[in-house]
């Protein structure tokens, strides 16, 4: 059986993050960070719906998914949480590197990504919230590939 094929760039990145130290590892997510943009107004507006909120996240975190005409997705964040480092940082890597990707791409990310780019010694809460921004870009790509099929 073959491996599981990820987004090309998502490959890359991690290929990046498996030479990091420590130290460097978060400057680089500080530097994610900062790339953070919020959700557009032509997206969404404040207050947030409720049901685009990611579950157990600490820092607030909502996601949506636009469907592109090449049967792709786009994604966009928002962070509530002006502290959400790690969420704002995990944000921007998502955009930056599934945004755009195949469905079948985005299915395949495994929830062991958070302990690839963040490390074992995550705490388990913003694992958690980490996690459920993955599994919230993943039903949006489950729910659109569905669509497709039928």
């Amino acid at each position: 059986m073959s491996e599981p094929q990820i987004p090309q760039a998502l490959t890359e990145l991690l290929e990046e993050f498996s030479f990091l130290d420590r130290n460097e590892r978060i400057d680089f997510l500080i530097e994610y960070a900062d790339q953070f943009e919020n959700v557009p107004e032509n997206i969404a507006l404040r207050p947030y719906p409720e049901e685009r909120r990611v579950k157990r996240c600490e820092s607030q975190a909502y996601v949506w998914a636009e469907d592109n005409d090449n049967g792709t997705q786009k994604y966009y964040f928002a962070v509530e949480n002006p502290q959400g480092i790690s969420a704002k940082s995990f944000c921007a890597i998502l955009d930056n590197t599934i945004s755009d990707a195949t469905l079948e791409e985005v299915l395949q990310i495994s929830g062991d990504l958070v302990f690839d780019i963040y490390g074992r010694e995550i705490s388990m809460g913003k694992g958690e919230g980490l996690l459920g921004i993955l599994t919230s870009v993943q039903a949006f790509a489950r729910q659109a590939s569905k669509q497709h099929q039928s």
